[in-house]
């Protein structure tokens, strides 16, 4: 279980700027869940590893910017808080340099900016809401800093730890992904226009007609409905001029050849009903992941009908030209 962290930082002293104190808070609801959308349906990032390894990356180069910025800089102190910037630029740095060293650090924090709401590590400062570590860095440069050079390391140094344990239970909950791009290139290939355009049911009946207009190209078949097709195609008679079958291969009296063939005939009749008749003859839109599900099912038919042999009658002397 993971716990949020509210770095609270009130107290100054005269040899540091910012003293960082009191680690604590479970997590808040406040803090929510950052989610990304594709399309119809809503992903929780926070349980996506790859997405964390990401945001723990841009972290890392942000750390890394703020130390190559605090290289060129001096620590104030001496001096009550509130009455000169947190850090200023060493006499050996030249003001353009110093100011290219801030705006690498801004495009950083940038990149990282989704760090703090979802490890939910932040400053607790007196008299204001908590404060993103990270966003709020800059302000190490103003007048009256709302944050310290300590605070800004701490809260990385927080949010790293904080990610390394998210991305450790996020992997151990990981389910196996599905590309659709790396589908039967015949199914995506006929979905995938009107996938990214969002006509998912659109998406399901062309990749569905493909597929059935590739069997009815290679039987040289268009004298019968999809649904007979399929049986007539995986039928377990011999075939006849003009309507050849499709067998799985191997030994025709094996168990397993059997099988498929059989649970061919019986699948891919099926499928035909229910899968491209269903998109085909309803007028609403499916919703992404149903549409998902069935270019999955199309392309492991897809896969399987291009294992299968192509058996035709044999030419009699009668029938040659």
């Amino acid at each position: 279980m993971h716990t949020n962290q509210t770095l609270n930082s009130s107290d100054r002293s005269d040899d540091k700027v910012h003293k960082v104190r009191d680690i604590s808070a479970p997590w808040q609801a406040q803090h929510g869940t950052v989610t990304g959308t594709c399309d119809s349906l809503r992903v929780d990032n926070t349980k996506n590893p790859a997405y964390l390894r990401n945001v723990a990356t841009a972290v890392d180069e942000f750390s890394e910017a703020f130390a190559a910025f605090m290289a060129l800089h001096a620590v104030t102190t001496g001096l009550p808080p509130g009455i000169a910037p947190a850090v200023y630029p060493k006499q050996t740095c030249p003001e353009h340099v110093a100011l290219a060293a801030a705006r690498k650090v801004d495009r950083a924090a940038g990149k990282a900016q989704e760090a703090s709401a979802i490890t939910g590590v932040k400053i607790a400062v007196e008299g204001r809401s908590a404060i993103d570590p990270i966003a709020a860095w800059g302000t190490i440069r103003q007048p009256r800093p709302l944050l310290g050079v300590d605070d800004v390391y701490t809260g990385c140094d927080q949010i790293k730890g904080h990610l390394e344990q998210m991305i450790a239970h996020a992997e151990t909950q990981t389910t196996p992904p599905m590309d659709s791009a790396a589908m039967h290139p015949l199914i995506w290939g006929a979905a995938g226009r009107l996938w990214r355009d969002g006509h998912y049911r659109l998406s399901v009946t062309s990749a569905a007609e493909a597929l059935i207009a590739q069997v009815k190209t290679r039987t040289g078949r268009n004298d019968v409905a999809e649904a007979a097709l399929w049986q007539e195609t995986f039928a377990d008679k011999p075939p006849v001029p003009g309507r050849p079958r499709l067998r799985w291969p191997g030994d025709s009296n094996d168990r397993t050849v059997k099988s498929m063939n059989e649970g061919l005939r019986q699948f891919t009749a099926g499928m035909q009903l229910t899968i491209r008749n269903s998109a085909a003859h309803d007028t609403g839109e499916m919703l992404q992941q149903d549409a998902l599900e069935r270019l999955a099912v199309l392309s492991v038919v897809a896969r399987l009908v291009d294992q299968c042999d192509l058996i035709e009658a044999p030419i009699s002397q009668g029938d040659t030209p």
